[in-house]
């Protein structure tokens, strides 16, 4: 853990602090439709033009439960429209080579639109050689948008839900949409991507290139039938052939803007396998540096926008204290046991400066590596720079249990917010009972019908992990997927319905999704996850809002317990801690701690 290190982690914070409240202003007056922006004489017009064509009242609210129910409705229909398109690509246009780029598996065409409709971005396939041009940029890409925009626009009803009172309404999803979308996220996407594009990352719809490689190399491959499919030998394990590689294929495309939306939107999905840490996605480190930053910019700025909405801006402060305390917590553990790496390894000398450089890039190393891996897992994006199954047991656990926290430490776009939420009810109803009265929350009271949809939505995340973990470690297509044996298999399946559930999209790679005997099980079982994930929180928090905004006002007491100030960040990060440690510890322990613990005791996975 050098200075440098050091040096990184304060500017990143210095930064993200300097924008938040710059942005979080912005945010006041995108998600007010009568308010102001710099940006209203340019886009104003084609605002009121989309309400004419889409039949929108922008003066029209709507209550909680008609707002969720548009959510439900624009999922359902986002989610058919990029199936169509994955499972017919292979006759729609800006396809790179038709006689590769086919129709899309109908079990991976549907986990993959509800994953990019969920704000998940699972990717349980390599995107250069799946989807074509015309299906990364419109059934993809525009996905990152939509669901981007949808998670701010539940983030504005749940806030306006908290500052109203005696009110049934919290807004007007389809106006919250467009908004967001026009004042937001496509003018700062817009300067983002030429910003790639300036850093190296390719924009174009060029074939893939072939280059000849400088030495050839002979591989092992899996042998394939006519029909293309895996052949296994007699006790059924994979047979495989040499072949010789002497030429390598370049992957171009429309990455720069795709990359933009990738990061700001908290969505993760690579254009390519590698993900940013492929060189065309993430060339530089100033590219890394501004890719980390934007993945919080906005779940940052939201908290001061909460404190603005709620008069009460030391609340959005304690809010966003609490998230930055865990976030530089989790950073440190992680960092700290990559620097340690593994004993096995640093005691044969072949390593003496330590540390776990497996599955990492060079150009970034172990710091920038543990940073990004605590971020995007934090924010609920899911890109990644680094392989987190070759991290250390430790340093694995930080990004599976930064998700399993909730998606509230910043969080996803909106989704970091609306989860925190959950948990400041749940602090606040623990801070009633603790003084013997009526729990309050910003001069409302907190009832059991609260209190329960609080629960409700911490509660379903856990029963969907471990729930669907426990069920695929005891079935044949479930162990099929293990490539590693003991705790380290046990971890796989675990962080990837974590990562599902928490709409997260990251992995632990080892993790075979689509086992070579084509068993759908994962497909499916993760595309319910991440449904569930998405909408296990969005209906109990929406119910929240609404009830919060039925509310009176009551007068502030002695009883009242402040929800700002040092004691309240303390009790809001117990809370989450002592959920969290409750609910997953078993099977972390069974996982990541025994496999920590065995590598000390000299045996590996």
């Amino acid at each position: 853990m050098n200075m440098q290190g050091w040096l990184g982690l304060a500017i990143f914070l210095i930064v993200l602090l300097l924008i938040t409240k710059p942005l979080g202003i912005h945010l006041v007056r995108v998600l007010d439709v009568k308010s102001k922006t710099f940006l209203d004489p340019a886009i104003k017009p084609v605002e009121k033009l989309t309400y004419r064509i889409l039949g929108i009242d922008p003066e029209k609210e709507q209550s909680w439960l008609q707002y969720t129910i548009s959510i439900l409705v624009f999922t359902i229909v986002t989610v058919l429209f990029t199936y169509l398109i994955l499972r017919l690509q292979g006759f729609l246009p800006l396809n790179q080579d038709p006689k590769t780029f086919q129709a899309v598996a109908d079990h991976l065409a549907f986990n993959t639109a509800v994953s990019f409709s969920t704000n998940t971005n699972w990717q349980s396939y390599s995107g250069e050689s799946t989807m074509t041009y015309f299906s990364q940029m419109v059934g993809l890409a525009l996905h990152n948008f939509m669901s981007a925009a949808a998670g701010i626009a539940v983030a504005a009803a749940v806030v306006r839900g908290i500052a109203r009172h005696t009110t049934k309404t919290v807004g007007n999803f389809w106006v919250d949409l467009v908004r967001v979308h026009y004042y937001l996220l496509l003018p700062i996407c817009i300067l983002y991507a030429l910003f790639l594009v300036w850093q190296g990352i390719p924009q174009n719809f060029r074939s893939y290139q072939t280059a000849k490689v400088v030495e050839a190399q002979k591989v092992q491959v899996p042998k394939k039938d006519a029909n293309g499919n895996p052949v296994n030998d007699a006790k059924g394990n994979p047979v495989t052939q040499e072949q010789t590689v002497d030429s390598q294929t370049i992957t171009e495309g429309p990455m720069a803007s795709q990359m933009a939306i990738k990061m700001l939107g908290t969505n993760g999905g690579g254009f390519v396998n590698a993900n940013a840490a492929h060189p065309f996605e993430n060339p530089t480190p100033l590219s890394n540096f501004i890719q980390m930053l934007s993945i919080f910019a906005i779940p940052s700025a939201l908290t001061y926008y909460l404190g603005r909405m709620v008069k009460n801006q030391k609340h959005g402060w304690a809010v966003w204290s609490a998230m930055a305390l865990v976030f530089v917590t989790g950073v440190l553990i992680c960092w700290h046991a990559e620097v340690a790496g593994n004993p096995n390894i640093t005691s044969l000398g072949v390593n003496p400066a330590g540390g776990n450089m497996e599955g990492k890039e060079v150009r970034f190393g172990i710091f920038n590596s543990a940073l990004f891996a605590t971020i995007t897992t934090d924010a609920s994006c899911g890109a990644v720079n680094s392989m987190h199954d070759s991290y250390t047991p430790i340093g694995g656990l930080i990004p599976m249990l930064n998700i399993q926290l909730g998606e509230i430490i910043f969080g996803g776009v909106g989704a970091g917010l609306y989860g925190m939420i959950l948990f400041v009810i749940l602090a606040v109803f623990i801070a009633g009972l603790m003084v013997g009265r009526t729990p309050e929350y910003l001069g409302k009271k907190i009832e059991s019908y609260d209190v329960k949809m609080a629960a409700f939505g911490v509660l379903l995340m856990a029963f969907s992990i471990l729930g669907f973990s426990g069920w695929a470690c005891v079935t044949d297509w479930g162990k099929a997927g293990i490539n590693n044996s003991g705790p380290h298999g046990l971890s796989e399946i675990l962080y990837a319905y974590t990562s599902c559930t928490g709409n997260n999209g990251s992995a632990f790679a080892g993790l075979t999704a689509a086992p070579t005997n084509g068993d759908p099980h994962y497909d499916i079982t993760l595309g319910f996850a991440m449904l569930i994930g998405r909408f296990g929180m969005i209906i109990p928090v929406m119910a929240l809002a609404g009830s919060l905004a039925r509310k009176k006002l009551v007068a502030t007491g002695a009883g009242t317990f402040p929800v700002s100030g040092p004691l309240f960040i303390v009790l809001l990060i117990g809370t989450i801690l002592l959920v969290g440690a409750l609910t997953f510890f078993p099977a972390l322990s069974l996982g990541p701690i025994l496999e920590h613990y065995l590598m000390y005791g000299g045996k590996l996975f």
